[in-house]
């Protein structure tokens, strides 16, 4: 061992004093855990009789606890009320009224609370509430601390909503006289002024202006700035109560005043309360009155007073289209470039310096410009109406532009909530602002990006089919820089912390099928969610992505593409090596019931779900017994007996050979539920006429999906063969011109033939098309080819005829030997595309088809 070496220790005076100060500071560390122990006298004093009942343990806990204990007595007054109201009035609450005089802040708090909680849940009828509990809430308005003041104040405003007009007056409007004089204190004079509010919507005109309006014009003339700002604040709710013609003879004279008041706040104060009774003043007093005010108001917000700029921003919008009707031209151009000025406010101008002043701006200068420009973004919609839509692009669209691409985050957010108000306005002309959607979907704070997913299927049904007037050249110009944003956003949103967002987004992503085309889909984004479902650790964030890829399943217009998706998520998640994916598959599979029809779950999933009963984990298997349910409800019978059959059989399995007590639980709870259930039979029952016909509202759908494709594909076809008919005679005109009549006629001949050809067949061909389905076959994997082999003998009438077939071909394994040669018999000429689908016909169909086919031509050559 190496030995240990004690540096030479320093005794000096000034060291000794700092390793005093260090044991001190110990002994500091030590005290609260010292304090925080209980003596035993304390453990006496804090112990409670456990035999007492509620009521006579809150009457001991108030008269000899302490105040945590009491403040615990008042906080479940509520639930004394609710079980004995009686005795709760006759014993409880004479002793909280004592106890409030001497009690801290935190049981006063408490019992306004308490006491608003119990009016709300009307314990007790108004009348005993208002005998009982309002004397004690005007006692404690006047709390010496402000906090508790309100509190209880809050309380006696909701009282009085529900008290009866004769107890308001004689209770609380009566004793309000002497505390609004001038000898009483600030905070009662306050008080005063709030409690006349709301009792001017409580009474008649008459009574208001007999018994309010003499005191709120002395509250209005109050010498503390602080009285007439508050009382200037609820002169509109006696507005409200009094009426227009009082309104206008009283109160408009009593705002011009405090307008001009000495007071910024009280200046604020009655400028805020005119914009809110905009309404209720006519043209003249518009006019003549409030819009000289207003003028002044704005005047004076650049040169003295910058205070009111942030009110004024918020306003603006309300303003301006409130005092629309009376505008002159002039007047209406010079409020629109004063809120084009504040839009940009402290922004760095073409100039170099800065819009209001030279000198640097200060932190708190900053912060008010910030905040006008959040205003000027809130009030853009109410802007665009001032200046009609049709005049955006000339009056607006630069602002619009500055705000999008503002340096401040909170702007860029304002402007993404209200996009959408934006793009509803500019209705037809929503193309205009494409870029600006781009640059909010690429922002670099997810802030933004969350404010404009809330609206973002609403946008983009907007900017796809808003400027269908504009033609649709505008249309397809938007897609391709749209398909990057939504992607770049989603990736961003991916990387980040914030999985709320991430979730939100894959939810919107769903609206893509009705936006944008099938294949931008299938390469762009429908990879990308299976892609989050396996690698993603965010349970919520994958099963938004599994929803969303079911909703681009369902709307896929090509098989191939759809057989691709189904097979990967049978074999990355189904059968997949983490326990983890094989989860994520059954919710999977609870999204495909939902927007698929039965028949469609039936004919790829009910068998891959059947198998994860011998999954090894206990979880995988708990959660199929859950969804067993679910799984049972998609059979009909007698289409889907056989596969009634496996799963009565899984469940025998999983009954015998289950050793997991928990999910042996959940089994046997399962197989009682799944008794009780009854299963729809293939014709329309009264019980199940809801159910069935939206499942074959579902199935029509997917019908009509593979009939397009078809019908898309003979088309192709058909025009691929006349160009190389064409292209073969031209040839040969060119190289033979002597027998350029004779030519002539057999191109007649052809194009004749051809066209009569598919003029006569093109009905019979989409009989054949629908026909075609009932002989297709079910795609399974190969461990599933052995149990399915019964259905494939009565194909027309079995349980494949009810499902919506996968067009002409449909994928089969060809791993088990005794399928291949069943299936051989029943099949003529077959093409295998690159996925091992193979083509199955009716044997009889087919050659018939082939000899038409085959004339055809001879006739037409």
């Amino acid at each position: 061992m190496r030995p240990i070496i004690f540096s030479k220790m320093d005794f000096s005076h000034s060291s000794l004093f700092g390793y005093i100060e260090d044991l001190q500071e110990l002994t500091i560390i030590e005290r609260p855990v010292r304090r925080s122990l209980k003596t035993p006298e304390e453990i006496e004093r804090l112990t409670v009789d456990e035999e007492l009942s509620d009521i006579e343990r809150a009457v001991y806990l108030l008269s000899s606890g302490q105040d945590i204990q009491g403040t615990s007595v008042v906080a479940n007054l509520p639930v004394l009320m609710r079980q004995n109201p009686a005795e709760t009035l006759r014993r409880v609450l004479p002793k909280i009224r004592e106890v409030l005089h001497v009690a801290g802040v935190e049981m006063q708090l408490t019992a306004a609370v308490s006491f608003l909680t119990v009016l709300q849940e009307e314990s007790v009828s108004i009348h005993t509430y208002s005998h009982s509990f309002l004397h004690i809430i005007l006692q404690n308005l006047e709390h010496r601390d402000a906090g508790v003041s309100n509190a209880w104040l809050e309380t006696l405003l909701a009282v009085i909503e529900a008290l009866p007009k004769e107890t308001v007056r004689h209770e609380i409007l009566n004793p309000l006289v002497s505390k609004a004089q001038l000898s009483q204190t600030l905070q009662s004079r306050l008080v005063s002024c709030k409690i006349m509010g709301k009792v001017a919507n409580k009474f008649e005109a008459h009574i208001i202006k007999r018994e309010v309006l003499p005191l709120v014009k002395s509250l209005c003339q109050d010498v503390e700035y602080e009285v007439r700002t508050c009382m200037c604040r609820q002169l509109e709710h006696v507005a409200r109560g009094i009426g227009t013609e009082l309104t206008k003879t009283v109160v408009l004279p009593e705002l011009v005043e405090l307008a001009r008041d000495e007071g910024s706040s009280v200046r604020l104060a009655a400028f805020e309360t005119l914009v809110n009774l905009l309404d209720m003043f006519d043209a003249d007093d518009r006019s003549q009155t409030v819009l000289p005010l207003v003028k002044s108001f704005c005047e004076k917000s650049f040169k003295a007073d910058e205070s009111i700029l942030v009110s004024l921003s918020f306003h603006l919008g309300k303003l301006c289209n409130g005092l629309y009707g009376i505008f002159t031209p002039e007047q209406h151009l010079r409020f629109l470039e004063f809120y084009k000025k504040l839009s940009t406010l402290g922004l760095q101008q073409e100039n170099g310096h800065n819009d209001n002043q030279l000198h640097l701006q200060t932190l708190e200068q900053e912060k008010k410009y910030i905040s006008v420009r959040k205003n000027c973004a809130y009030n853009f919609p109410a802007m665009i109406v001032f200046v009609d839509p049709k005049n955006f692009h000339l009056e607006l669209y630069s602002i619009f532009f500055c705000l999008c691409h503002d340096p401040e985050v909170p702007v860029r957010y304002t402007m993404a909530i209200s996009f959408f108000e934006v793009a509803k306005l500019l209705n037809s002309d929503v193309y205009t602002i494409h870029k600006e959607l781009v640059t909010l979907l690429q922002d670099e704070s997810l802030e933004v990006l969350d404010a404009l997913v809330g609206h973002l299927p609403e946008i983009l049904e907007l900017m796809t089919n808003g400027g269908e007037n504009n033609g649709s050249e505008s249309k397809l110009l938007s897609i391709p820089d749209l398909i990057p944003a939504l992607t770049t956003a989603e990736q961003r949103a991916a990387t980040s912390l914030k999985w709320r967002t991430h979730e939100k987004l894959l939810q919107k992503y769903a609206c893509l099928p009705h936006i944008i085309s099938s294949d931008q889909i299938y390469y762009r984004f429908l990879q990308r969610m299976l892609t989050i479902i396996l690698t993603n650790n965010v349970l919520p964030v994958q099963k938004a992505a599994a929803r969303t890829l079911c909703v681009y399943l369902r709307y896929n217009r090509k098989q191939e593409q759809r057989q691709e998706v189904i097979q990967k998520l049978i074999e990355q998640l189904g059968q997949g090596k983490s326990y983890w994916n094989r989860l994520r598959f059954l919710d999977t599979c609870e999204f495909i019931m939902e927007l698929f029809s039965k028949s469609f779950f039936c004919k790829y999933f009910f068998l891959p779900v059947l198998e994860l009963t011998h999954d090894p984990v206990a979880n995988v298997r708990m959660k199929l017994c859950y969804l067993l349910p679910k799984v049972k409800s998609t059979l009909k019978i007698p289409t889907d007996k056989h596969l009634l059959q496996q799963l009565e059989l899984c469940i025998r399995k999983l009954l015998c050979q289950e050793k997991d007590k928990d999910v042996l639980t959940i089994v046997k709870r399962t197989v009682l539920e799944l008794d009780r259930m009854e299963i729809s039979v293939d014709a329309f029952q009264k019980r199940f006429y809801e159910n069935d016909l939206l499942d074959q509202e579902k199935q029509k759908q997917e019908h009509l999906l593979l009939e397009m494709e078809q019908l898309e594909k003979e088309k192709q076809k058909n025009e691929g063969r006349s160009t190389n008919i064409n292209d073969k005679m031209f040839e040969k005109k060119r190289r033979d011109s002597k027998t350029s009549s004779v030519l002539a006629k057999s191109i007649n001949l052809s194009i004749s033939g051809s066209s009569s050809g598919t003029s006569a067949g093109k009905e019979e061909k989409k009989s054949k098309l629908v026909r075609s389905q009932s002989f297709s076959t079910q795609v399974l994997h190969p461990k599933y080819s052995n149990i399915d082999k019964c259905p494939n003998k009565s194909s027309a009438t079995g349980y494949t005829s009810a499902v919506p077939g996968m067009g002409k071909s449909c994928m089969l394994s060809f791993s088990d030997d005794s399928f291949r040669t069943h299936s051989a018999g029943n099949s003529g000429n077959a093409a295998f595309p690159s996925s091992c689908s193979r083509n199955l016909f009716n044997t009889a169909d087919q050659k018939s088809n082939g000899n038409k086919e085959s004339q055809s031509r001879r006739m037409s050559m």
